[in-house]
């Protein structure tokens, strides 16, 4: 049987690209991590992943194994949330930035209720330093939002790209200005696109700004402008703008960053079914 262990230390290497910052991750030494990849190999009579000073990467056997790996963890995970924790009680505070509601927000909820009737949820939803801020203030137990690929506040869930969408997007990604639809400030995707658009000495002006996703996404749909989202989380009816016409973006990181003080048990559970949700939505 394979060691959970050593699948997920695999996993962190694959989604982050590098066995140091894994390591970070996890909170183990580096040697540790490789030890656990090496093992896992050894196991499966394969190489994984190939490495250089610069870069880790995936073999063609490493790729076979990650979505399959990926549901090992969640289905641990499942089985130990259910006999560990089907009796919790409680109320949780849960800010979540978003670009999340309108996906992955109502299946982790859908989840999350299911296995735990008894939890009551009051539900924020804002931009992240938003959230941060009123984490701070002891007014949210649980954060679920973004960060710059870098920053190190917070469990790492998962590492995405961000894309130009638009309604029309080979007519609009060569718009001069460039319209853009954002997210009013403070925003951590407002900021890379403009920074992005600065660097290429591309002209811009704000067609749109709303701080709600909802109103962004009528806009983009509308025709107005060219709007900024990580690639999973592309609202319908939008398509990416062409790669000639624009540069192309940093990725943004999605985190979990728990309160201290905050409920430990119903933190990790409602933490596990992020997780759990998050690796089971498809890679557009």
């Amino acid at each position: 049987m394979l060691d959970l262990t050593h699948v997920r230390s695999f996993l962190m290497v694959s989604d982050v690209g590098s066995f140091s910052l894994a390591a970070r991750r996890l909170g183990l030494n580096q040697s540790t991590i490789s030890q656990h990849v090496r093992r896992l190999e050894d196991r499966l009579g394969r190489r994984l992943l190939v490495r250089d000073t610069h870069h880790v990467a995936l073999t063609a056997d490493g790729e076979a194994l990650l979505p399959d790996a990926r549901l090992m963890l969640a289905l641990a995970s499942k089985v130990d949330q259910h006999f560990s924790a089907a009796n919790l009680r409680g109320h949780l505070r849960l800010g979540v930035s978003e670009d999340l509601v309108g996906r992955q927000l109502p299946l982790i909820l859908d989840a999350f209720a299911c296995a735990h009737p008894s939890v009551d949820l009051a539900l924020t939803v804002a931009l992240s330093a938003p959230l941060f801020a009123m984490q701070d203030a002891g007014e949210i137990d649980l954060v679920f939002a973004k960060r710059r690929v870098g920053e190190t506040r917070g469990r790492f869930v998962c590492r995405e790209p961000l894309v130009w969408l638009a309604r029309d997007p080979e007519r609009l990604g060569q718009a001069r200005p460039l319209p853009l639809i954002a997210f009013s400030p403070p925003s951590i995707t407002r900021a890379i696109a403009l920074e992005t658009l600065e660097r290429a000495g591309i002209p811009w002006r704000l067609s749109c700004t709303c701080e709600s996703l909802s109103g962004l996404t009528a806009a983009a749909r509308a025709g107005m402008g060219v709007f900024v989202q990580p690639r999973r989380l592309a609202p319908s009816g939008l398509r990416e703008v062409p790669p000639d016409l624009l540069p192309p973006l940093d990725d943004v990181e999605f985190i979990l960053v728990a309160r201290k003080g905050a409920d430990q048990a119903l933190v990790r559970a409602l933490s596990d079914e992020v997780m759990r949700t998050m690796a089971g939505m498809p890679v557009v």
